[in-house]
C-alpha cells in the first residue's frame, strides 16, 4: 500500500491535550477541597445548634450528584456536598449553599463573559458549540442555541434593571464619557452607545452609564444626566473627561453647571495633525507631546505657544484647532498630579470598549440594538473587575471638600514650600 503524503487536520474539539487534563485534575481537586473547607466552616459556625435530644442539629449527608461547571479551561467535574438538618417539626430549616458552587450553575463567571466576545465578533448562536469545542475542548456543551438566547434575555433584563438601580449613596469625583458607534447586524443604522465611568472618593473606577444614544446628540446626553439625577446622583462630578463632542458638554453644563471639563488629549492630538501633511505629523505629535507632559500650567502654555509659532503660518486650522480648547486641555493641571495620567484622555472607556468600537461588518446571526446593548452590558461589567485603582486616591477626598491644587500640588502645601 503507498504511503500517503497528506497530513490529516484535527478537526475544531477533536484535539487531546495533555496539559489541559493536567489542569482540569488539579481544578477540580482545588474546588473540591475548597467547597469542603466551606461546609467545614459552615457546620463549625452552627455547632452549638442542637436538637431537642441533644445531638448536633446540622451533620454532613453525603453529596449531590456529579455535574459539570463550564471553565476558561474546560468542563470540570463537581461533587456539592449536602448538609442535613436534624431540626423538628415548626422550626425553620438552616440550608446551606456554597458560594463556591452556587444551585444550578453550569458555566464560571469567565465563560459568560467570554460568549458576548464571540457574538459581537460575528459568530452566530448556531456556531457557539463548534467555536467553545475549538477553544475548550471537546466535552464543551451546555451552551445550545436555545441557551444561549435564554442568556440574552436574561442580560437584555439585568440591564434594564441596573438601568433603573438607586443611585441615592453614590458620589462620584471624575467622569469619564465617550459615545461608542456600534452596527448591529439587524439594523440598518448605526446605534451610538453612550458610556460614562466614574470615580468614585476611595478612587475606585465605576460603570455609571450605559444607554443607547442618538448620534452623540445633546439631548441624548441631556436625558442620561438627568436620568442619573433623578435616580438620586445630587453632585456631578468635579472634573469630566470627554472629548470634543459638543452633546456632551452642552449637556453636563446644563445639568451640574459647576462641573469642569477636560478634553482627551488622544483625542485632540489625532485631530490636530489630521490637518497638517504626514511629513510633519511625527514632529507635529513630539510638540504636541510636550505641552500635556509639561511640569507646569505655565510651561504647557509656553508649550503650546510654541506649537502655534511653528504652524501657525501655513497649517491655521491645526492650530486653531488646538487653541480653541485651551482652557479645557490644560484643566488637569489644577487638580492632584497623582491623578493627571488619568485625566488626560478618556483611556478608561477606550480600552474597556475597543472590542466593539467601529464595529461595522455585518455577519450572518441575528444582533439587534436591544442584544448588542446587552452584550456590551455584560463585556462592561466583566472589564469593571480588572479596571485598577486611581493612583494618589488619598487626594479625592480632599477635592471633595474643596481643595485647591496649583501646578498638581495642594495650595496650602504649595505656601508652605514658598515660605520656606
Amino acid at each position: 500500500m503507498t504511503e500517503t503524503t497528506v497530513l490529516k487536520l484535527s478537526q475544531p474539539g477533536t484535539i487531546s491535550d495533555p496539559l489541559t487534563e493536567v489542569l482540569r485534575s488539579g481544578a477540580r481537586s482545588l474546588l473540591a477541597q475548597a467547597v469542603e473547607a466551606e461546609v467545614a466552616a459552615f457546620l463549625d459556625f452552627h455547632a452549638e445548634e442542637r436538637t431537642e435530644h441533644g445531638r448536633r442539629r446540622l451533620v454532613r449527608h453525603g453529596h449531590l450528584p456529579e455535574r459539570e461547571i463550564m471553565t476558561g479551561i474546560g468542563p470540570v467535574a463537581v461533587r456539592a456536598p449536602r448538609v442535613r438538618d436534624r431540626v423538628g417539626t415548626g422550626e425553620t430549616p438552616i440550608r446551606f449553599s456554597s458560594a463556591l458552587l452556587p444551585p444550578y450553575a453550569r458555566r464560571s463567571k469567565s465563560l459568560e463573559a467570554l460568549i458576548p466576545i464571540l457574538y459581537l465578533k460575528g459568530v452566530s448562536t448556531g456556531d457557539f458549540a463548534e467555536a467553545l469545542a475549538a477553544l475548550l475542548g471537546p466535552d464543551a456543551g451546555g451552551l445550545s442555541a436555545a441557551t444561549i438566547a435564554r442568556l440574552k434575555d436574561a442580560w437584555a433584563d439585568e440591564h434594564t434593571h441596573w438601568c433603573k438601580r438607586d443611585l441615592s449613596a453614590r458620589r462620584y469625583v471624575y467622569f469619564w464619557a465617550d459615545g461608542i458607534p456600534v452596527q448591529a447586524r439587524l439594523e440598518d443604522d448605526a446605534q451610538c452607545l453612550l458610556v460614562i465611568i466614574g470615580a468614585t472618593p476611595e478612587g475606585r473606577k465605576e460603570l455609571v452609564g450605559l444607554v443607547d444614544g442618538v448620534r452623540e446628540s445633546a439631548q441624548s446626553w441631556r436625558d442620561l444626566l438627568l436620568d442619573l439625577r433623578r435616580r438620586g446622583l445630587a453632585m456631578g462630578p468635579e472634573l469630566a473627561v470627554a472629548d470634543g463632542a459638543l452633546g456632551f458638554w452642552k449637556a453636563i453644563e446644563e445639568v451640574w453647571p459647576t462641573t469642569r471639563g477636560q478634553r482627551c488629549w488622544v483625542h485632540k492630538t489625532a485631530n490636530v495633525l489630521n490637518k497638517l501633511p504626514k511629513s510633519l505629523q511625527a514632529k507635529a505629535k513630539r510638540a504636541l507631546h510636550e505641552i500635556w507632559m509639561a511640569e507646569t500650567k505655565a510651561d504647557a502654555e509656553a508649550a503650546l505657544g510654541a506649537f502655534a509659532e511653528t504652524y501657525g503660518v501655513k497649517y491655521d486650522k491645526a492650530v486653531e484647532c488646538l487653541i480653541k480648547d485651551r482652557q479645557a486641555m490644560l484643566a488637569f493641571y489644577d487638580f492632584p498630579a497623582e491623578h493627571w495620567k488619568h485625566l488626560r484622555t478618556s483611556n478608561p472607556i477606550e480600552s474597556t470598549f475597543a472590542t466593539v468600537r467601529h464595529r461595522t461588518v455585518r455577519t450572518k446571526g441575528c444582533l439587534s440594538n436591544k442584544t448588542a446593548l446587552a452584550m456590551i452590558f455584560k463585556l462592561a461589567q466583566a472589564a469593571e473587575k480588572s479596571w485598577r485603582r486611581l493612583d494618589g486616591h488619598n487626594q479625592l477626598p480632599k477635592l471633595i471638600a474643596g481643595v485647591k491644587f496649583v501646578d498638581g500640588i495642594e495650595a496650602v502645601r504649595q505656601q508652605h514650600q514658598a515660605a520656606a
